[in-house]
């Protein structure tokens, strides 16, 4: 079990009156004197996570104030020289957005080089409400993603002089990226879903990592059961494996992470987004939508917002005691959705200080995370070698 560390980089200093949502809370509340400390803080507990054995994830989100992280590949290029021996997951490039994916593998390549090969490259579709920032199609951001991801790898691995690339979406009269990555043939690819069963048969397929974030057990187990049935089973070569990101905190005492957790709470409850956002027309896959609309059902992320915290740790939406409790519910939860490979952990969220923060990642660091390190990883060419060993 490979275990990492996340924040959102959020500010959550707005007024908790503000009647508009968090896509178009107007930028007029945003103080940068606040924003200038909170990005050192977060990029400092970063630094600690590498110190403390924890590898780095970090994602980006735009126009909106639960992520100030608008840029992951800057925050993932300070980190590949600040830190030493984390891995450093951008999870990820919103490539179905973004207008180059050739600047996204010079980007990556770079990193790659800086951090002397520790980069993980993820790509997503992006949220839902971000289309509207983006002026994009949201019909068209499952066909732009994989037609970018696999471009990107095209461009790494075409070594031997300039490539003309007429697709879709893009077209190219001249490719040749300068840097390339330093890892051979090139960084770990991870992509994210959380409904699209066909995206997450190529991702198996291609012996990508499958990451899920914030969803109900009986969701993730679905999933992973998807992804197994392709992947795992086959005995697919690659590097493959599955992620899960819940929030997590470790406390000293029962009372000190029942409180933690009521902070990173926050993240579910702290900045709201109204429904024509959370689901634009064409965003979700047809059957998904279908099934929404047949059940009158609300979106998972809607339906958790109303959840206590008892309720959320059962689904394992969030992870919180003592270092034993935490022990015993990650084993848990790791038989009930058939096991997995990495632990994605949203330790920071909302209003939560660097000081209790920093005291739960150290927790976590020392006294549960060598007692879970050893959970078997569902990939088939690792499962051999730990077998061998």
């Amino acid at each position: 079990m490979e275990c990492w560390h996340f924040s959102e980089f959020p500010y959550p200093h707005f007024p908790a009156d503000e009647p508009q949502s968090r896509i178009n809370l107007p930028s007029k509340h945003f103080d940068p004197a606040i924003g200038a400390d909170l990005y050192n803080r977060y990029l400092d507990e970063h630094c600690l996570a590498d110190e403390l054995g924890l590898n780095i994830m970090l994602n980006e989100h735009h126009q909106t104030p639960t992520c100030l992280n608008a840029a992951a590949p800057l925050s993932a290029a300070i980190l590949a020289r600040q830190t030493r021996n984390a891995r450093i997951c951008i999870l990820g490039n919103p490539i179905a957005h973004r207008n180059d994916p050739i600047r996204i593998a010079e980007e990556m390549a770079m990193v790659d080089c800086i951090s002397r090969g520790r980069l993980e490259c993820g790509f997503v579709r992006g949220v839902p409400y971000e289309i509207f920032a983006s002026n994009c199609n949201p019909a068209e951001t499952v066909d732009r993603l994989w037609e970018g991801v696999d471009l990107v790898i095209r461009a790494w691995t075409t070594v031997d002089g300039p490539f003309n690339y007429e697709g879709r979406f893009w077209q190219r009269r001249s490719i040749n990226v300068w840097p390339r990555p330093l890892q051979k043939p090139y960084p770990r690819i991870w992509i994210t879903s959380s409904s699209d069963t066909e995206g997450v048969t190529r991702m198996a397929e291609r012996g990508y990592v499958f990451a899920i974030f914030l969803q109900p057990w009986t969701t993730v187990k679905a999933m992973f059961d998807v992804y197994r049935s392709h992947f795992v089973e086959r005995g697919l070569p690659g590097g493959g494996g599955m992620a899960y990101m819940p929030l997590v905190f470790t406390g000293d005492s029962e009372e000190d992470a029942e409180k933690g957790a009521a902070e990173l709470r926050w993240y579910l409850t702290g900045a709201r987004s109204p429904a024509h956002y959370r689901s634009p027309p064409g965003y979700l896959p047809l059957g998904a939508m279908t099934r929404m609309m047949r059940s009158a059902a609300l979106p998972v992320g809607a339906q958790l917002r109303g959840r206590g915290l008892d309720a959320l740790r059962e689904e394992g939406i969030l992870f919180y005691g003592t270092p034993d409790t935490m022990v015993k519910q990650i084993r848990a939860y790791y038989d009930k959705v058939g096991g997995f490979d990495h632990l994605l952990m949203m330790q920071q969220a909302g209003f939560m200080s660097h000081e209790r923060t920093a005291r739960s990642m150290t927790l976590f660091a020392k006294e549960v995370y060598p007692r879970i390190r050893d959970l078997a990883p569902t990939r088939a060419t690792e499962r051999a070698k730990v077998a061998a060993e």
